[in-house]
């Protein structure tokens, strides 16, 4: 069995000026560092014997938080970046709707049918979650690790563990920053959720979902 528990980055630039931010290599924000306070304390006692990380900067700076206690050299993997936004990426989300109707449509209402402009679909995104993950834990049996990615990747990826093909997706909810989810991936490397989504290590005020104007529509 591997358990690996699956990290949201922390608040960043696009997080703060409600854009969609994709692979734009946003830095974390002041409020972002305090939840990468909280958030090694939290890991501070869990005997993780590896990180993993996406290689955007606001990704790799959650995973040091994670990693913080522990000393190991991070492992950064392409395959957990964020979606290609393609033309989308840099917009603020109060203008998608007029500049992509028929794109932010999907993205609405059928969000397992979107492609990005010149980008990348979120099926494709669900694709590569599933592998790199599966992969990351047939080379990991029988430790605990960690693995930092971003919204988009793992509200696509949680429907991977549940169970679910993209076709038959089912919404997750978005993750707050530096949220954490728990996966128990099998010998036979079936995934499986202890837990999803859990922000209880933020501390008053430090949430972004709870502040955002976006939280009540779709964003990343």
């Amino acid at each position: 069995m591997v358990r690996i528990y699956l990290v949201r980055h922390a608040e960043a630039e696009g997080n703060v000026k409600e854009f969609f931010q994709g692979r734009i290599n946003t830095e974390v924000s002041e409020k972002g560092r305090l939840q990468l306070e909280c958030l090694a304390e939290r890991f501070k006692d869990i005997p993780i014997e590896a990180v993993y990380s996406s290689p955007l900067r606001r990704a790799f700076s959650t995973a040091e938080a994670v990693n913080r206690y522990h000393g190991f050299d991070i492992i950064t993997d392409d395959e957990l970046m964020e979606i290609n936004g393609g033309e989308w990426e840099g917009v603020k989300w109060s203008e998608l709707p007029e500049k992509f109707p028929e794109e932010y449509h999907l993205w609405k209402t059928e969000i397992n049918h979107f492609t990005a402009p010149n980008g990348e679909s979120t099926k494709q995104v669900y694709d590569r979650m599933k592998a790199s993950m599966k992969r990351i834990a047939a080379a990991n049996m029988d430790k605990t690790i960690a693995v930092v990615s971003h919204g988009m990747a793992i509200k696509a990826y949680l429907n991977c563990a549940e169970g679910r093909e993209w076709e038959n997706y089912a919404d997750p909810g978005w993750a707050d920053n530096t949220a954490v989810s728990l996966i128990e991936y099998s010998d036979e490397l079936v995934p499986k959720i202890i837990f999803k989504n859990d922000s209880t290590h933020l501390t008053e005020g430090l949430s972004t979902l709870a502040v955002s104007k976006w939280c009540a529509d779709d964003k990343k």
